[in-house]
This record gives C-alpha cells, sequence and structure tokens, in this order.
C-alpha cells in the first residue's frame, strides 16, 4: 500500500469489532470441537480389547441399580458400548471425510459471500455442523458409509462458515488491526447458541450496523479509504494462475495444513498407543495443545500488529517472519518427538508446542490474502484453504497407511516427512511471498459487465 494506514483508534476494546471477533473466536472454536470429538470417541469406539456384544442384547438388564452401585453400572455400560470394526485405513478416510466436504464448499461459498454478503451463509454453515454432529453417534450404528457421507456434508458446512469470514474482515478489520482480529477469531476455532448471536447482531459491513458509533465508524473507513469497496462483476483468474505471491500463500496454506491435520485427528491415537494413556486422560491432554494454540495465535496477533504499528518490521517481514516461526518451529518439534517417547513429560510437552507454535502462521502467510488482494479476500481464502485441505485429506490417509504398517517406524516416517513439507512451504513463501496489492487487484473502472 503506498500510504501508510492511520492509527488514529476507533472505541479500542469495546467496539463492536471486537464484539465482532468474540462472536467469531466462539463459532470457529465450535466448529474446531466439532470435527475433533470424533477423534477423541474414535479410540472407544474400536477399542478391539473391549468385550463386543450382539446389538440386541444392549438393552438387556437394568441400566440402574437398586443399591446404587453405580461403579458397577458403570463396567457394564463400557462393555455394552458399541464396538466398531474399523481399520486404521478406514479411520483416515473416516477423518479426512470431512476436509472433502469443506473443498466442495470453499470456493462457491467464498464467491457467493464477497456478492451476497456473508452473514447469511456463515450462519447456516454454523448450525448445519451443529445439527450434523448431533446425528454421528446414531449414524454410527448404520454403517460408516453413513457416517462418512455425513462428516462430508457437515464439511461442506463448515466451508460455508469458514470462508466468508475474510469478507467480513475486509469490510471490519482495519489494516494495522487485522492480525489481532483475526487471531481473535480464530484462536478457538455453543454451536446453535452462537448462530442466535450471529443472526441477531451481526452485520456485512459497518455502515449498516445500527449500533455503531460515530468514532469507530469513520476510524475503520478512513483505515479502508484507499481499498476498494465496490462489488465485484469478475475475477481476474488468469492474473492470478501468474500470481508468484498467490502461489507462495497457497503453498504455506498447503504445508500448514498437513502437520496440523495429523495434530487434530490422529493427536488422541497417538497419545493412546505411544503413551498408553486411558480414554478420560487421553481427552485431557488432547486438549491442552489447543489452549496452547489459542494462546499463541493471540499472542501472536498482538506482537504482529505491534511491530507494524511502531513501524519496527514493514508488513512483509512480519508476514515472513510468522510464517517462519509457524513452520520452522513446529517442525523441529516434530522431528524430536520419535527420540523422547520414553519420556513422558517430554512428549507432552513436544505434543504442545506443535499446534502452539503452528499458530503464528495465523499473523503470517493465512492473513496475506487481506494484504494482496483485499477486493478478493473471500474467493482467494478458499483457494487458499482448498490447497490446505488437500493436504489434509493426504496427510490423513498417508498417516493411517503408515502407522498400519508398523507403530512405530511409522510415527517416525509421518513426522519426518510432515517436516519436510514444512520446510519445503517456508521456502517457497520466503523466496516468493509479498505484501503489496497486486496491480489485478486494485480498483478499475468497468467497462463492460
Amino acid at each position: 500500500m503506498d500510504e501508510k494506514p492511520t492509527t488514529r483508534k476507533g472505541a479500542g476494546l469495546c467496539s463492536l469489532r471486537y464484539g465482532l471477533a468474540l462472536i467469531m473466536h466462539f463459532s470457529n472454536f465450535t466448529m474446531i470441537t466439532q470435527r475433533v470429538s470424533l477423534s477423541i470417541a474414535i479410540i472407544a469406539m474400536v477399542n478391539s480389547t473391549q468385550h463386543q456384544e450382539p446389538a440386541s442384547m444392549s438393552s438387556e438388564g437394568p441400566l440402574t441399580d437398586p443399591l446404587g452401585n453405580w461403579s458397577r453400572n458403570i463396567k457394564d455400560f463400557s462393555t455394552r458400548a458399541a464396538v466398531y470394526q474399523w481399520s486404521t485405513e478406514t479411520q483416515g478416510i473416516i477423518f479426512s471425510s470431512i476436509s472433502y466436504g469443506i473443498i466442495l464448499t470453499l470456493i462457491p461459498s467464498g464467491y457467493l459471500a464477497g456478492i451476497f454478503g456473508a452473514k447469511q451463509i456463515l450462519g447456516a454453515g454454523l448450525l448445519i455442523s451443529s445439527l450434523l454432529t448431533l446425528v454421528t453417534p446414531l449414524a454410527a450404528d448404520f454403517g460408516v458409509i453413513l457416517v462418512i457421507a455425513i462428516r462430508t456434508v457437515q464439511g461442506m458446512a463448515q466451508g460455508m462458515a469458514w470462508t466468508g469470514q475474510f469478507t467480513i474482515w475486509a469490510k471490519w478489520a482495519p489494516p494495522l488491526e487485522r492480525s489481532k482480529l483475526t487471531s481473535i477469531a480464530g484462536s478457538g476455532s455453543i454451536g446453535c447458541v452462537c448462530c442466535v448471536l450471529w443472526f441477531t447482531v451481526i452485520y456485512d459491513d459497518p455502515m449498516h450496523h445500527p449500533c455503531i458509533s460515530v468514532r469507530e465508524k469513520e476510524h475503520i473507513t478512513s483505515s479502508l479509504a484507499q481499498q476498494s469497496s465496490s462489488p465485484r462483476r469478475s475475477i481476474p483468474i488468469k492474473a492470478m494462475v501468474r500470481c508468484l505471491p498467490l502461489w507462495a500463500i497457497f503453498m504455506g496454506f498447503f504445508s500448514h495444513f498437513w502437520l496440523c491435520t495429523i495434530i487434530i485427528t490422529y493427536l488422541p491415537t497417538y497419545i493412546s498407543t505411544v503413551l498408553h494413556v486411558n480414554i478420560r486422560d487421553s481427552g485431557v491432554l488432547s486438549s491442552l495443545p489447543f489452549i496452547a494454540g489459542a494462546s499463541c495465535t493471540i499472542l501472536g496477533g498482538q506482537m504482529a500488529d505491534f511491530l507494524l504499528s511502531r513501524n519496527h518490521l514493514s508488513l512483509i517481514r512480519v508476514r515472513k517472519l510468522f510464517s517462519s516461526l509457524g513452520l520452522l518451529l513446529p517442525s523441529l518439534c516434530a522431528v524430536a518427538l520419535p527420540f523422547v517417547t520414553s519420556s513422558y513429560i517430554a512428549t507432552i510437552v513436544l505434543l504442545i508446542l506443535i499446534p502452539g507454535t503452528s499458530n503464528l502462521c495465523d499473523s503470517g502467510f493465512i492473513i496475506n490474502t487481506l494484504d494482496v488482494a483485499p477486493r478478493y479476500a473471500s474467493f482467494l481464502m478458499g483457494i487458499s484453504r482448498g490447497f490446505g485441505l488437500t493436504a489434509g485429506i493426504i496427510s490423513s490417509t498417508t498417516t493411517g497407511f503408515l502407522i498400519s504398517q508398523d507403530s512405530e517406524s511409522g510415527w517416525r516416517n509421518v513426522f519426518f516427512l510432515s517436516a519436510a513439507v514444512n520446510m519445503f512451504g517456508l521456502i517457497f513463501y520466503l523466496m516468493f511471498g509479498q505484501a503489496e496489492i497486486q496491480n489485478w487487484a486494485r480498483e478499475r473502472t468497468l467497462t463492460r459487465l
């Protein structure tokens, strides 16, 4: 950008844009929870050590003890719990099916959100995903095919909800607050309650919000005055294909999602099989990396905007700094994991650091589309996440295959391969990443439809 963004503040933390970031935070937190809950539950669902009985026997005998012997009841319930004969490869397909669904709707939902507004699309996606989560346990009794189908449709709904967020931030986030606001919103990544809040208090842009203060409205509009706000009539596909800075962002997403998807989907399995932790403790331990990830996301956003507002680093240097930290640090942790399996504490620390440090990318290439092409941010975010989810599909399936061959060497190969993919994405981004608005993304006078 040729002109330096204004540093004038507008209502601070009590402003509507921070309230918007908070609601998006809970919405994203809900969707991430819906996505990873099966990863924890599947440990018990496929536990071959439990005694499996026919489904017709599950209703025999009372579920309550008149004498109050709850411990025996819990044990009896465990033995009656359904156990599904899903191989490691099948589990990999189940985990990756939600990514297939997200890919199907990323580009269409991003394009439609940019034209018609993101509020309705995001709210509908969150509601559908929440409802499908409720029926997933029932679907498992009807077979793995139905589970895969539901997870795919759930992914389509989440794709609708994920992509349109950047359409809203292109209109709500001042340039010097983009890292901060998007990191607050994405640090979680409630369902039906969030839908009520979303449809009630969220608006596509600040100009039409009935409760926004004049000061905050002026702050946002003056910060974005140098960017185009007119609706786009066409998408310069050819120019995008030839744009190396965009490919740098795409490769960053591909690398980032490769390792992150493995951690999201296979972390409970890794804790259970490698550390031999029971499912109750596995659920608790599996939550710690996500807490660290949320904390690092917010911290990274604050640091990035601080460096920009104080002119310590240029915008592109900030983007490349946080991209480097978010790809290099988790790679080092992943490479070290196979060598510390004998140490329970060291393994847990590394597992916590991987998603924590990975989320520093949120202030790097993940929001870089807002810098290089704010007019097409939502559409390009769909493309970017498409690359990332493709990596997630490949990594989930590959992980299931590798650990099915041999657990010890399989996990080692999984982490080594992930580190190599991260390094490829980092080198590519450092070489070709930019932060200036591209010529094809600037405002032009429209001569034809």
